[in-house]
């Protein structure tokens, strides 16, 4: 079974990837679409050199290699995807044949992490639109996706983590819940500038508090995100 999870940037998406990550049955690819989607765009991010030279810039190619074998023969392969990095240029072909998993968090949540590391934030960096366009074009493929808050899982990480593997129809792995402190293999080379908080952890952080205070453009694109976030947590897993 391919897992494709579709989130916007800071989202518990790298968490969600390590979590899957320690399953003995599970591989896990982290944004395998950045190259490309960066060398389409030619957007300035955070160690843009790096990443294009870590992955393949063809996204035909890569759609192709998602497709293929499972990384070491395994029976789940996690796919940790940004919803922003597909843009037209990338294939969607091979997304019928994945299960997927969307991963949402409050826009206010999202927009003040992220704009700690890259002050040139836009709405389509943040991916809330392209994350429910992606969910209606599975929809409308026939798949049933799953739509899971990041807010829930940090809450109650056991709890919300065996609710999403029954609507995976897997089992739940109790070695989900921790990690070990420091980088993972499968970290994608742009780890050093944005997974910190991640290497320093063992398991899930603790519930989160009040919503940020947003003001200015920050807030403008925050308040922006809110339909799509909203439409997006009316179908999701409840606790």
């Amino acid at each position: 079974m391919r897992i494709a999870c579709w989130s916007g940037p800071r989202n518990l998406s790298t968490a969600m990837m390590y979590c899957f990550g320690q399953r003995a049955d599970c591989a896990v690819v982290d944004e395998p679409f950045y190259a490309a989607y960066l060398a389409q765009t030619g957007l300035a991010h955070p160690m843009r050199d790096a990443v294009l030279a870590s992955q393949s810039q063809d996204g035909a190619e890569v759609a192709r290699m998602l497709a293929g074998d499972v990384p070491g023969g395994r029976a789940l392969w996690y796919q940790k995807h940004m919803c922003q990095h597909m843009i037209p240029a990338i294939p969607r072909g091979w997304m019928a044949g994945a299960k997927h998993v969307f991963l949402i968090r409050h826009p206010a949540r999202v927009v003040a992490s992220f704009a700690k590391g890259y002050e040139a934030l836009t709405l389509e960096d943040i991916g809330f639109l392209q994350q429910a366009e992606l969910f209606d074009f599975v929809t409308k493929s026939g798949e049933k996706p799953v739509v899971i808050d990041s807010f829930d899982i940090r809450r109650d990480p056991e709890g919300m983590l065996r609710k999403l593997c029954d609507a995976l129809a897997i089992g739940f792995d109790p070695a989900m819940l921790s990690w070990p402190a420091g980088a993972m293999a499968e970290d994608g080379v742009w780890a050093p500038h944005w997974y910190a908080a991640v290497h320093r952890s063992t398991g899930f952080a603790g519930p989160e508090g009040e919503l940020p205070v947003l003001s200015g453009k920050l807030a403008e694109i925050a308040e922006a995100a809110m339909p799509a976030y909203r439409a997006m947590e009316a179908r999701k897993i409840r606790p």
